[in-house]
């Protein structure tokens, strides 16, 4: 709650008579602390989330996750490049996502589309005409915004009020407190959920009719501000199209305008036939790409969140036409189940359905992942239809349907679409992963709990100092085990600042190398999580780790609670 919202009108005030004035001026000095202490706990636990992100940011350039691009010519904006540890977690992501794919269903295929296409399809799919962000921009601050992110904002502000009443009511209720009750008749849950269906309506029918007017008014009504001035100061809204063009061709005169691809999905679509045939694929079937793509973002913002250039991770499921609207919901909850055995908590994940929807979607939902900066997209399912084969098939010229031997057929196939983008999935890993933490003999610590399968080294190898033999030995484990999973040699600072330098990368397992280990053959394994220590014999190492950081690891889980 900001008092500095709360206004009423002077001429109101003075037509008061010398009573009211006096009864007036007595509640708004009750008032007035309460005030200033909500607004004030707002603006700590702002300042503290964004203090997090902050050093979130610090640590992936420190430790090597991600830099800015092209930093020694003081950057380019919303573009970044993934350090030595940054390149091995992204790496880890794609395979898990991947294998999960097209290693764990027996119909799913995976293709590598180029990223120059023929600009025609960039007008079958719409990208041409419709591809385009309502922006407005604050004439105070000279920032730019996405008009429909602003409102979300503010939506989500109302389920949040929500939510606190919700777990107030639920602390102080106990096992006693009834939520669907509560929720249907405390009189604050109401006036919020109202102000929120009114505004989500309105916001609804603003989009689907692209009424840019309409979103401004909005704006202005639900007196929301700019984060960085503060004010309510606005220009109109106005939509930009977000495709990065060039020229193919050998001279200017023979030159032909391409497009950088915005999306994936369409080297899918145009080569959906080529694959069915000659993989002699049945309906239902699927492709599975990761690939660059390119969109010339305005508002770039919140780290790799937001970029120009990024990568995804795209799956098209096509399936017989009338069935799609089966197969949405499942596609959602294996998903789900995908992001969740990460092992981040289930209250970390919610479903976002859309109101509006693309121009191809009959059904479409975001999972969204708690960030330090809000509940935020990571990956969309959408139904598409049969819109995209369709518009192929009739700017192509080309016949592109599915011959069913089953039915003895020929339809177009309707498409069931998952879509993650591997840069916020890599953010939102790095966000929960982040902790700092108070020890017993009151040092700090920072750690990356990443989970195991997806963190850049497995097994980190320290020879306690570096004379005795103690070296060699410590390159003579790696030798044995770098190939079964990543390793690494630290043999700089004290071993405790070794053991710190590894938590701070996400390092699971650490093994000293001291001089017992010459007479023995064991050495001292660390946990990365609870810093236990035991020892172990060298040959146990493998059968210790190798299990428990492979992806093949996750896949099980996912198999697991599948057949669960």
């Amino acid at each position: 709650m900001h008092f500095a919202r709360l206004s009423v009108p002077l001429d109101k005030v003075l037509a008061l008579g010398n009573e009211n004035k006096s009864k007036l001026f007595f509640c708004i000095s009750l008032v007035y602390p309460y005030l200033c202490t909500q607004n004030r706990k707002y603006k700590e636990i702002t300042m503290a989330q964004e203090d997090v992100f902050k050093k979130i940011v610090s640590h992936c350039k420190e430790y090597g996750f991600v830099f800015p691009s092209s930093e020694i010519y003081d950057g380019l904006g919303a573009v970044y490049d993934y350090g030595q540890n940054g390149v091995e977690l992204k790496n880890n992501i794609k395979e898990y996502w991947w294998k999960s794919m097209v290693l764990m269903h027996d119909n799913i295929v995976g293709i590598d589309s180029a990223i120059f296409m023929h600009p025609t399809i960039w007008k079958a799919s719409g990208h041409v005409d419709a591809f385009n962000d309502p922006l407005i921009d604050n004439r105070d601050s000279k920032k730019r915004y996405r008009a429909d992110v602003l409102i979300e904002d503010q939506i989500a502000k109302y389920e949040e009020k929500i939510q606190k009443e919700v777990e107030k009511a639920a602390k102080r209720f106990g096992d006693s407190f009834d939520e669907a009750m509560f929720r249907q008749t405390n009189a604050r849950v109401l006036e919020h959920q109202q102000k929120r269906d009114a505004l989500h309506e309105r916001y609804a029918k603003a989009m689907n009719a692209m009424d840019l007017d309409e979103l401004k008014q909005i704006i202005i009504d639900e007196e929301i501000v700019c984060p960085i001035s503060g004010t309510r100061n606005w220009t109109d809204v106005r939509q930009f199209n977000l495709m990065f063009s060039t020229e193919m061709g050998a001279s200017a005169d023979n030159s032909m305008r391409v497009y950088l691809r915005p999306e994936t999905a369409q080297g899918i679509f145009v080569n959906y036939l080529n694959v069915q045939k000659t993989g002699r694929m049945k309906i239902p079937f699927g492709i599975a790409q990761i690939g660059k793509a390119f969109r010339n973002e305005i508002v770039a913002r919140q780290f790799i969140f937001r970029m120009r250039e990024f990568e995804q991770m795209e799956m098209q499921f096509f399936v017989k036409p009338g069935t799609e609207l089966d197969w949405f919901p499942k596609w959602k909850q294996t998903r789900m189940a995908w992001h969740q055995a990460l092992g981040f908590g289930a209250e970390n994940y919610r479903f976002h359905d859309h109101e509006k929807l693309a121009h191809y979607a009959n059904a479409a939902t975001d999972i969204e992942f708690r960030m330090p900066f809000g509940f935020k997209e990571v990956e969309g399912i959408h139904s598409r239809t049969n819109f995209d084969l369709s518009q192929h098939e009739k700017y192509s010229g080309k016949q592109i349907k599915y011959f069913d031997p089953q039915t003895n057929e020929s339809y177009t196939p309707f498409v069931i679409e998952t879509s993650i983008g591997v840069d916020r999935m890599f953010l939102s890993i790095m966000c929960h992963s982040y902790q700092e933490e108070q020890l017993e003999n009151g040092e700090t610590r920072v750690v990356l709990r990443l989970p195991a399968a997806l963190a850049p080294t497995k097994l980190a190898v320290l020879p306690l100092v570096r004379k005795g033999g103690l070296p060699e030995k410590a390159r003579e484990i790696i030798d044995q085990l770098k190939f079964h999973f990543n390793c690494s040699y630290d043999e700089k600072d004290t071993i405790g600042k070794r053991y710190r330098r590894q938590d701070a990368v996400g390092t699971p397992y650490c093994v000293t190398v001291d001089y017992e280990t010459l007479q023995d053959n064991c050495v001292t394994l660390r946990f990365r999580d609870t810093m236990e220590q035991e020892r172990v014999g060298i040959d146990q190492l493998q059968s210790i780790i190798e299990d428990k950081v492979s992806i093949a690891s996750l896949l099980k889980k996912l198999q697991t609670n599948k057949e669960g």
